[in-house]
This record gives C-alpha cells, structure tokens and sequence, in this order.
C-alpha cells in the first residue's frame, strides 16, 4: 500500500463521524457490547490502543461488529502493526512516526494515521506522501490555534488532532479548515464502561456525532 492509498483510506475512515473515540479497554468482556453502543450513537471509526495486555483480544472481538471500522492505537513498532492487522484492525494510528513504522504499515496494507506535532514532521509525512495526518498531544502542542496556524502554510494536509480534546473544546478544532475529525477519549469514560451503561455510552456518541 503506497502512502498516497493509506492516505486516502484513513481520509474516509476520519470522515466516518466527527469524533474518533479513544479507548483504552483493560477487559475484552467489555469489548462488543462498547463497540456496538459507540457504532449506535453514530460513531463507527473506533481506535483501541494498544495500552493494555486485552488490547489485540479487543481489536478481534470489536472487528466482529457489524458497521464499525476498528483500528489500533499507539502503533509503535513493526511488530505492534503486524499483529494489530492480523488481530483485524483496518487502520493504524500513531503518536509520531519513524521510517521503520511507516514501512511496516505499508508492507502490511495496514492505513496509517501518523503523528506529527510541528510543521517541519508534518512535512517529512507529506513528502512521503502522507497528506492525512494525527495531531498529537493536540492540547499540549498549542491546541487549535497552533492547529489553525498550519492552514496557510500547509493547507494540502488534513489533520485529526488527538490528546486532550474534549467535548469543551471539540468544536475549536472541527471548525478548522484542516481538521477531519477529532480523536476523544471522552465517549467512553471508565466509568460507564465499567458500570456497563451501554445505553450511557450510546447517549454519549450520540451528543458526540452531532458536532
């Protein structure tokens, strides 16, 4: 998969809804019934990050649901991609990005949203060919004015900023020309998710896909 196709598949995927939920799942019992409250409160794009030792169990039980597009977070090494694509996830996402992960992914037909956080590593993915990219730690980084600022300069690459975006804030980033969607951890909150309110978790994605 050249960067240029991978580009295109994560577009379409961050086009799904305007909020990718996060989700750090430590028990693959909560795995389908979360995955299906998300895909019915209108948010099908679902990242599980590879945080917990559940996470590839997770990946293979919510690749099951029906009208949901699961991929794997925190992709760090060749190893994370490999076995996160035989898990069925359908993209990668990545808190930065390095020659040996980028190859990986392509190697492996696995899209990649990858991270970048300046202008100068936002052009090193764009001169690879990867115009879709993950703004990460959004806030942390200069959160949506930052964001806002790499419009003019840089205005070919469409960015989905991840990492402390929050239903506060969600709309200063969604309303910037270079902004897809949001990733949010906030759709799933421990919890609920603990608690099984599915019915809470769905309300949740519902407020979310309205933005």
């Amino acid at each position: 998969m050249t960067p240029e196709v991978a580009s295109n598949a994560a577009e379409k995927i961050c086009r799904l809804a305007p909020v990718v939920p996060v989700l750090v799942v430590k028990d693959v019992a909560y795995a389908a019934p979360l995955a299906q409250a998300l895909v019915d409160g209108g948010l099908p794009a679902l990242e599980v990050t590879l945080r917990t030792p559940a996470a590839l169990d997770v990946i293979r039980e919510m690749a099951q649901i029906e009208g949901g597009a699961v991929g794997a977070g925190t992709l760090l090494t060749s190893d994370d991609v490999e076995k996160a694509k035989a898990a069925g996830a359908t993209f990668g996402v990545s808190p930065g990005a390095t020659d040996r992960l980028l190859d990986a992914c392509e190697a492996n037909d696995l899209p990649l949203l990858p991270g970048a956080t300046s202008a100068s590593e936002s052009m090193r993915l764009l001169e690879r060919g990867y115009s879709v990219q993950k703004f990460f730690p959004a806030e942390a980084a200069g959160g949506a004015p930052f964001l806002k600022s790499l419009s003019s300069p840089l205005p070919q690459i469409r960015f989905c900023p991840t990492g402390g975006v929050s239903l506060k804030n969600a709309k200063d980033y969604l309303s910037l020309p270079n902004t897809l969607c949001v990733g949010g951890s906030w759709v799933a909150p421990t919890n609920l998710v603990e608690a099984g309110d599915w019915a809470g978790i769905e309300a949740l994605a519902a407020e979310a896909a309205a933005l």
